[in-house]
């Protein structure tokens, strides 16, 4: 890999093992310091390397910079005085011998423990995704900007904005006690849910970001599935969600960037490996008593790795979207319910259900009227497929909308 290609590749996996490790060094309200450290280093790779060439190690050649960086920093600065020098008062070590650990085992803890930092419940959803895409997963400002579909000034101040919470509510970084795991581990289980969807749902249409955010949200959640304390089944249940979604990633774009209806999708293009894995996710979430919403929903991804349209597979999804919005109520699930509906049951009486919803405002509402309604009523099917087009924000969805008017129109 050339050193143009090597840096930006390096940024991504190692900025943030960096960055948690010197974080959990120095303490959440040094958060800023912990991320300069990490970006000076990068910066003087990309400068001496393209004068000197790569060395041979280039990874190793990092985290030994960071680490004379870090030191440098608590020599001459006040996290020294804070933080270190009370442990060294009565120890015969200098601030030079301070270990900075930067093993694979202790870059593995200090991430799952900034991850519960990060997802604490003082901080908003939003900003939540926001810090774990930057500090977890290595995403510059300008491609978080992308995918939240705004500017890096607005990213900028929520950035802050999340981090002065972090140090206004004196959040560590460390595990939850064990009274407190189950409920924290909700919070992450919740943002990454929520990461993966902001990828395989996104407006953007930069697919390789798309596809970057839910990589990220599935190494993640594949990291708390291989520590003891978080390895729980909703846990395992969500990553089977990832993975069977994922599995359809290829066949849900055509090469123009159009999006591809899930009846139209070419199977050939699902990923076998990534299925069989939510396979074998789905059978180790199913221990314990605790039925989550992810098991619901890798229950319904599973069933949409099955191409075939028998009533069987309809009616399965249709019994997992009752069960999910008895538990937790949605309007998309609400939405994605009353499709499968359709196909279980037929479009006459979906359209009676979806009509009880009056979600009016809400463009997959009328996109969704406007598919119960074409073979049944053309004229209506219209009228509500170009409300949806009215309320629609994506380009994409724009075009598909557009296509689906066109071919009602011709027929009339």
């Amino acid at each position: 890999m050339e050193n143009q290609q090597l840096i930006p590749h390096l940024f991504r996996t190692e900025y943030r093992k960096i960055t948690a490790v010197l974080c959990k060094l120095f303490g959440i309200e040094h958060i800023e310091i912990a991320e300069d450290i990490a970006s000076d280093t990068f910066l003087a790779a990309s400068e001496l390397w393209s004068q000197k060439g790569l060395p041979e190690n280039p990874v190793a050649w990092l985290y030994t910079v960071a680490k004379n960086k870090a030191k440098n920093h608590l020599k001459r600065g006040a996290i020294f005085n804070e933080k270190i020098a009370a442990q060294l008062r009565h120890s015969t070590i200098s601030v030079e011998e301070i270990e900075i650990d930067l093993s694979s085992q202790n870059i593995t803890d200090s991430q799952l423990q900034m991850m519960f930092a990060i997802c604490h419940p003082a901080i908003s959803s939003q900003a939540q995704i926001g810090l774990a895409l930057r500090i977890l997963c290595g995403f510059g400002i300008e491609e978080i900007a992308d995918a939240f579909l705004t500017n890096k000034e607005n990213i900028n101040k929520r950035l802050f904005r999340a981090k002065e919470k972090l140090r206004t509510e004196n959040i560590s970084i460390e595990f939850p006690n064990a009274e407190e795991i189950d409920s924290r581990l909700e919070s992450v289980l919740r943002t990454l849910y929520l990461l993966f969807n902001e990828g395989y749902y996104s407006l953007s249409n930069q697919t390789i970001l798309r596809k970057d955010l839910c990589a990220e949200a599935m190494r993640l959640t594949h990291m708390l599935t291989e520590n003891e304390q978080t390895n729980t089944p909703a846990v395992n249940a969500l990553l089977a969600l990832m993975s069977f979604q994922s599995s359809r990633f290829d066949a849900r774009v055509d090469p123009q960037g159009e999006m591809i209806l899930y009846d139209d999708q070419d199977e050939s293009l699902w990923n076998a490996e990534l299925i069989a894995q939510g396979e074998h996710y789905m059978n180790l979430a199913s221990t314990g008593s605790n039925l989550s919403k992810y098991h619901l929903e890798a229950g319904i991804a599973f069933w949409h790795t099955l191409k075939t349209d028998c009533v069987e597979k309809w009616e399965s999804i249709l019994q997992f979207y009752n069960h999910l919005l008895s538990l937790e109520y949605s309007p998309v699930a609400a939405l994605n319910r009353t499709y499968a509906f359709s196909k279980a049951r037929g479009k006459e009486e979906a359209i009676v259900e979806a009509e009880k919803l009056e979600l009016n405002d809400h463009y997959l509402y009328q996109a969704l009227l406007g598919e119960l309604y074409s073979g049944v009523d053309s004229v209506k099917a219209i009228r509500h497929f170009k409300d949806a087009l009215r309320l629609c924000r994506s380009t994409t969805d724009h075009r598909l909308l557009e296509r689906k008017i066109g071919k009602l129109e011709s027929r009339i």
